[in-house]
């Protein structure tokens, strides 16, 4: 490559980063308890699984591992999974489809999201989630800011057997979830 198309290319990349959403700033400087994040490396198969429900959820990286800045979890499961009408209060979500077919409806608009989709669930909007078609659907679920993972970690510790709404609510509230109809 020439110097001129480098430069040029250098140019486009750095207004590119510039233009990402403060969330998406991430610096290796930034601190916890004051000495630097040490990287992770997650490999496939790794991570602390939890059953939500019926949502089957590997946490990837959590808050402890980003200072709070957002959360990485992995989905998979099967056809007819869902999670019923929400919204949250204190955390945007990015689901974005690897493998398989997810309906997602967020605010008023319902699409069918396939592998490399993805969709964008910002705060105070509702949304839902079912996997549809004949197989699994894996998704990776981004959450800016971390925490959500810890309400998942709560209702992953309910007994088993059909969930006990009032108390899946009351968890959730805790978080700034709700429930609609």
């Amino acid at each position: 490559m020439d110097r001129s198309a480098f430069l040029k290319r250098g140019a486009l990349s750095a207004a590119a980063l510039a233009s990402l959403p403060a969330f998406a700033h991430f610096s290796p400087k930034r601190e916890k308890d004051g000495e630097p994040l040490p990287p992770k490396i997650v490999r496939k198969g790794e991570g602390q699984k939890v059953n939500v429900l019926g949502d089957q959820q590997t946490f990837k990286l959590t808050s402890e591992d980003t200072n709070g800045l957002f959360s990485l979890i992995e989905e998979v499961n099967p056809p007819g999974t869902m999670i019923p009408p929400h919204v949250h209060t204190k955390e945007d979500e990015i689901f974005k489809v690897l493998e398989g077919e997810l309906e997602v409806t967020v605010g008023d608009e319902t699409t069918i999201l396939k592998a490399g989709d993805l969709a964008f669930a910002p705060r105070n909007v509702p949304h839902t989630w079912k996997v549809v078609g004949d197989q699994d659907c894996k998704t990776i679920l981004s959450v800016f800011p971390a925490g959500l993972e810890n309400m998942f970690a709560e209702l992953g510790a309910l007994p088993p057997g059909p969930p006990d709404f009032p108390k899946v609510a009351e968890i959730c509230g805790r978080y700034g979830i709700t429930f609609i109809s």
